[in-house]
C-alpha cells in the first residue's frame, strides 16, 4: 500500500497529481506531563486507532498502543520512540513519540534529527519542568519550530498567564496563546479560539463550537466577563501569531486542553497542518540536501531489534530527505560501498506494520535487514555523503556486565552489540581484562537492558558498578600521538562497537590529569555516528 496516494482538494492539486503534503513531527515533555495520551488522540483523529487507550488505566486498558515493549506497559511510561503515519484530512503525518524519561534523552535527541517540528506538552499544574527544558534546548540547537499545548485544564491548574510567561522567561520564546481557556479544574468552560472569535465548549465527550454572541448559552455573567477582559488583555500584552517567526523558532504559539478528555486536540493537530513546516533542508558533510532534488537519499536515527519477538526482526528507521523512494530500489551504503536492496520497505503504527510501495521526502520508513545498518548510516541513490548530527553520548553511568554462564559470552556478545546499535546502550571492550563495560545515561536504561537481554536474546546477566565514573573519545590530529597514548594507559582504555579508542577514567581528578600530560590530546564527551 502507498502512503503517497494523492489526495486533490481542488482541480489545480488535481492536476498536479504529486504526493500529499508531509508534517514530520515529534512530541516532547516530562514524564507524566500526558504525551502519550496525547499521541493517541492525535491518531485517534486520523483514523489510526478507533479506540484511544488510557495509559493509567487498568489492565489491557493501561496499554498505550504506541508503548510497545513490556516495561512500558507495566509503567505507562515510553521509553523507545515509536514512529506512527497517519493521514489527516489532505496531509500525510509522521508522528515521532519520543521518550519522555530523562534516562533516555539520547534517544530523543537522534530521534529529532529525523523531526522537522515539535509538540511541546506542558503538565498545567506544574509549569516547565526539567526534562521538558533539556528536550526544548535540543530543538533550539537544530532550530526546529514548536508549537505548545497546555495540559490537563480540566484539572486544578496554574494562572494561564503565569504559564505562557514562564515559557517566554526560561526558553526566551514570544508566545502567541491561540486558545485561551475559561476556568480549570471543575471550573472548566473551554475556551476561547482567538483566530475565529469561537468559544470551544467543554464537554465530557469533547466539544462544542458556538459563536461570540452564543458564549452566553454556556457561560455565567461572571465567567463571561472574566473570559473576556483575559482575552482583550492577551491581546494587548502578547503578540499575535506570525508564521515566519513560528517556522524561525522564534515563537510559538500556544493551546490549552485536555488530552485525556479529547479537548482541544483536533485544533492541536489543524494547527500543526497548517503552520509545521514542509520537509526541510538537511546537512550533509560536503553540502546541503534539498528535499525537492531527484536523487533518493536518506539517513538512518534508530535501529529497533525484536519488535516482533517471534520473528527476531531488525528493522532501521530511515528518514527520507530527497527523491522519490520506489519498493526495491538498490541505495549505496556510504562509508561500507554497499549496495542495499530495499524489498521490504514498511510503515509503523507501534508493532503493526504494512509494506509501503513508494515515500517521499519526510517519509519513515522501516527496512528489515540483519545487523547490516547502524544508527548514523546514510543511503543515497549514487551520491557519496554523509548526514551529519547524530552523537553518541558520553555514558554518566558505566557498569560491568557479569555472566553466570560462560557458555553464552558469544551469545552475550552479540546481544549487547545489537543493543548498542540501537542506542539503548553503549559498549566498551576493555583493553586489558575479559569483562564488557557498558555506558548509560540513566538508571533506567540498566533496567531496561537487563530485561530485553532475558526476555529476547534468554540470557541472564549482572551488573556491578566498574571501577570507572567517565569515558571520553580520545582524538588527536596526529594518528600517532593517539597510539602513543593508547599505549601509555592500556589500563584504562577500551574500544567502542566501531574500534574507536575510549579512555575511562575514575573521576574528573584524573582525567583532567590526562589532558594536562598529554596536551595533544582531545578527549570528546560526544562521537559523530558514521558508516
Amino acid at each position: 500500500m502507498s502512503i503517497a496516494q494523492t489526495a486533490a482538494p481542488d482541480a489545480a492539486a488535481a492536476k498536479s497529481a504529486g504526493p500529499q503534503p508531509r508534517r514530520t513531527f515529534a512530541i516532547i515533555s516530562h514524564p507524566d506531563a500526558g504525551k502519550t495520551t496525547l499521541t493517541e488522540h492525535l491518531l485517534l483523529l486520523g483514523g489510526a486507532i478507533r479506540l484511544a487507550g488510557q495509559v493509567k488505566a487498568r489492565g489491557d486498558n493501561r496499554r498505550a498502543r504506541s508503548d510497545w515493549m513490556k516495561i512500558e506497559q507495566q509503567r505507562g511510561i515510553s521509553v523507545t520512540t515509536a514512529v506512527m503515519t497517519f493521514e489527516y484530512e489532505d496531509v500525510t503525518f509522521n508522528l515521532l513519540d519520543t521518550p519522555g524519561h530523562e534516562d533516555f534523552s539520547e534517544d530523543t535527541y537522534r530521534t529529532l534529527t529525523a523531526a522537522d517540528s515539535a509538540v511541546m506538552v506542558i503538565d498545567a499544574a506544574k509549569g516547565i519542568e526539567s526534562q521538558t527544558r533539556k528536550l526544548f534546548e535540543v530543538c533550539r540547537l537544530r532550530d526546529i519550530p514548536i508549537i505548545t499545548f497546555v495540559n490537563k485544564f480540566d484539572r486544578e491548574a496554574r494562572d494561564p498567564f503565569d504559564l505562557i510567561e514562564e515559557v517566554a522567561d526560561q526558553l526566551a520564546l514570544d508566545t502567541a496563546p491561540v486558545m485561551w481557556p475559561a476556568g480549570m479544574g471543575a471550573r472548566f468552560k473551554g475556551c476561547f479560539d482567538l483566530r475565529s472569535d469561537e468559544f470551544v465548549s467543554y464537554t465530557e465527550n469533547g466539544s462544542e463550537r458556538v459563536g461570540h454572541n452564543a458564549v452566553a448559552d454556556v457561560l455565567e455573567d461572571d465567567e463571561r466577563e472574566e473570559l473576556f477582559e483575559n482575552v482583550e488583555l492577551v491581546r494587548e500584552a502578547c503578540p499575535s501569531f506570525d508564521l515566519r517567526a513560528y517556522r524561525e523558532g522564534h515563537l510559538t504559539p500556544v493551546f490549552f486542553g485536555s488530552a485525556l478528555r479529547n479537548f482541544a486536540v483536533k485544533e492541536l493537530l489543524d494547527g500543526v497542518r497548517n503552520w509545521a513546516p514542509p520537509p526541510r533542508a538537511q546537512a550533509a558533510t560536503t553540502r546541503t540536501v534539498e528535499p525537492d532534488e531527484s536523487k533518493v537519499s536518506g539517513f538512518v536515527f534508530k535501529v529497533q531489534a525484536n519488535m516482533d519477538p517471534n520473528h527476531r526482526d531488525r528493522v532501521a528507521f530511515m528518514r527520507l530527505c530527497s527523491g522519490k523512494f520506489r519498493r526495491g530500489m538498490k541505495l549505496n551504503q556510504i562509508g561500507t560501498g554497499k549496495t542495499i536492496g530495499v524489498h521490504n520497505p514498511i510503515l509503523f503504527f507501534a508493532q503493526n506494520r504494512e509494506l509501503v510501495e513508494e515515500a517521499y521526502p519526510a517519509d519513515i520508513i522501516g527496512i528489515p535487514n540483519h545487523g547490516v545498518l547502524r544508527v548514523g548510516d546514510t543511503l543515497t541513490e549514487g551520491e557519496d555523503l554523509q548526514f551529519t548530527g547524530i552523537p553518541n553520548f558520553a555514558p554518566e553511568i558505566l557498569q560491568r556486565v557479569r555472566l553466570d554462564d560462560p557458555m553464552k559470552l558469544k551469545h552475550l556478545r552479540r546481544a549487547l552489540e545489537s543493543l548498542a546499535e540501537e542506542g539503548v546502550t553503549q559498549v566498551f571492550r576493555p583493553m586489558i581484562g575479559a569483562q564488557w563495560i557498558i555506558g548509560v545515561v540513566g538508571q533506567l536504561q540498566l533496567e531496561v537492558l537487563k530485561e530485553r537481554i532475558a526476555a529476547e536474546y534468554g540470557i541472564d546477566v549482572g551488573l556491578e558498578p566498574a571501577p570507572f565514573d567517565t569515558a571520553r573519545w580520545v582524538y588527536a590530529d596526529n594518528a600517532a600521538d593517539v597510539k602513543a597514548f593508547v599505549d601509555r594507559n592500556k589500563g584504562s582504555m577500551a574500544e567502542d562497537r566501531d574500534g574507536a579508542p575510549v579512555f575511562l577514567a575514575k573521576g574528573a581528578w584524573e582525567l583532567n590529569y590526562a589532558a594536562e600530560k598529554f596536551p595533544d590530546i582531545r578527549f570528546e564527551a560526544t562521537r559523530e555516528r558514521t558508516s
